[in-house]
């Protein structure tokens, strides 16, 4: 019994292999954090990347009114080169609103032909990030969806 605490004793104050011990608890919690910390960057740059297409599609809709659908061609085809987005993902539409009414609509029919027609460009864009932990099993997949109105008129 003596020997027993003694030997306890002793190993109490032995630190041999706490170095190697604490690596082992401590590497793959920061491990981890790494690879969450890298995918939620990329996640981040990926939505600013969109929502920057979005705002230069935007002013250049300001610029220059999409008001035939050439001009809604080369929009998308410039925002299709700037995020890498297949042209499926990407929807240009001419909206308009009548009056005062809050509701937006795809043809320019008021029912009131003295009501103010108000014409917008919606800039809509869709896109798909697959993190890396989803090949182990765990999460989701993140959709992104940016919506851009501009008033031309």
């Amino acid at each position: 019994m003596m020997s027993m605490l003694r030997l306890l004793r002793e190993l109490r104050r032995d630190t041999w292999g706490t170095m190697a011990v604490e690596t082992a608890l401590v590497v793959p919690v920061l491990a981890l954090l790494s690879i969450g910390g890298f995918e939620v960057s990329a996640m981040v740059a990926r939505q600013n990347e969109l929502q920057g297409a979005a705002a230069e599609a935007g002013q250049i809709a300001l610029a220059a009114s999409p008001d035939t659908d050439a001009k809604r061609a080369t929009l998308k085809n410039i925002i299709v080169t700037s995020t890498g987005l297949p042209a499926s993902k990407v929807t240009i539409t001419m909206k308009f609103r009548c009056g005062a009414t809050t509701t937006l609509q795809t043809t320019n029919n008021c029912a009131n032909a003295s009501d103010k027609v108000s014409t917008y460009v919606e800039i809509y864009m869709t896109d798909t990030f697959v993190p890396s932990w989803k090949k182990f099993g765990v999460g989701t997949n993140m959709t992104y969806r940016v919506t851009r109105r501009v008033m031309l008129s």
